[in-house]
């Protein structure tokens, strides 16, 4: 039944998206939960406090986030279990975790921009959607920016959901969408939060890892299916280079992605002024373009298309038995 929920939740999510007016109208669940985790940090997370005090606030919060969070998706999907069409009011509730419609507009962002206003424009663009220093950023740059965040928000933002509504229903993928959000807030290794955030950093790491998986082999998968794509160099970067990422996630999908279009992505780069360094993922060109951007996707949405595809096998497969 988790699998059917996961299917209907990405086809609706594909067609319709998180409409403007709703997201103005209640917000977003990613934004319920931010204020929570923020309220958490502020009366949790104290300066005073020592190192290991901090880490045990920090797994008592993440743990009190899981309780909170996971819940509320009990309440809702077993008071929809009642009502007419409650499976698809679910369904509904499940797509606003999903974004696969969200994610293809602000990466098709980057291109429209660098195409249309130059440099500038892209990387205001860009900025919208990755961490780094934007002006550092030359025009390969900025293009190598979006392919990043197109493949690992694929992962986190489509792939990882979608599972864990499949495995947990819509109380495990309120919680997924939980640990997902506590890492991006609190899972930094810095003076403040690099011990309240240390359990978020690592549960999340932990929770993507089967999705991270998924992402690559859909990847490669659709590099066979997408003209000019090459599932072979796809494989070879995840095989030489996903584990030499600096996440034990992240560069499963940005390899694939690399190899796929003959790029080489990720490397050193600049957050907050200091330089990180990471490996390279694929061996090809570091020029990436616009167009490398439009060809990026193409193949995000063959893959996406071939998740879709296999959830609807699985729960045609499961109602069969």
């Amino acid at each position: 039944m988790f699998v059917s929920l996961a299917f209907l939740s990405l086809l609706v999510e594909l067609a319709a998206g998180y409409p403007d007016r709703v997201f103005r109208a209640v917000g977003h669940p990613v934004v319920w939960i931010g204020g929570l985790i923020s309220w958490l940090d502020g009366r949790l997370n104290r300066e005073e406090y020592g190192f290991g005090t901090r880490r045990l606030l920090g797994a008592a919060t993440l743990c009190l986030l899981l309780a909170i969070c996971g819940a509320a998706g009990w309440l809702l999907q077993a008071a929809l279990s009642s009502v007419p069409f409650g499976f698809l009011l679910t369904a509904l509730l499940g797509s606003a975790l999903l974004a696969q419609r969200s994610l293809a507009a602000h990466v098709g962002a980057v291109a429209v921009a660098l195409e249309s206003g130059g440099l500038a424009a892209g990387r205001q663009a860009v900025s919208r959607i990755v961490g780094r220093d934007p002006d550092r950023l030359d025009e390969a740059a900025v293009c190598r920016a979006a392919i990043e965040s197109l493949a690992e928000n694929f992962s986190d933002g489509v792939t990882a959901p979608a599972l864990w509504l499949a495995i947990g229903g819509l109380p495990g993928g309120i919680a997924y969408k939980a640990v997902n959000t506590a890492d991006s807030m609190i899972g930094h290794k810095n003076a403040r939060h690099g011990a309240f955030g240390w359990a978020a950093a690592r549960f999340d790491d932990l929770v993507n890892l089967p999705a991270s998986r998924l992402t690559a082999l859909s990847l490669v998968a659709a590099a066979c299916l997408l003209p000019g794509a090459s599932p072979a160099g796809a494989w070879r970067a995840v095989r030489r280079d996903a584990r030499h990422h600096r996440s034990p996630n992240a560069g499963w999908p940005e390899a694939a992605l690399a190899g796929a279009l003959g790029l080489s992505i990720a490397g050193p780069r600049h957050y907050g002024g200091v330089l990180t360094t990471d490996a390279p993922m694929g061996d090809g060109r570091r020029e990436a373009t616009a167009a490398d951007i439009r060809r990026a996707l193409r193949l995000y949405w063959v893959a996406d298309a071939i998740l879709i595809a296999l959830a609807g096998a699985v729960s045609v497969l499961i109602w069969l038995r």
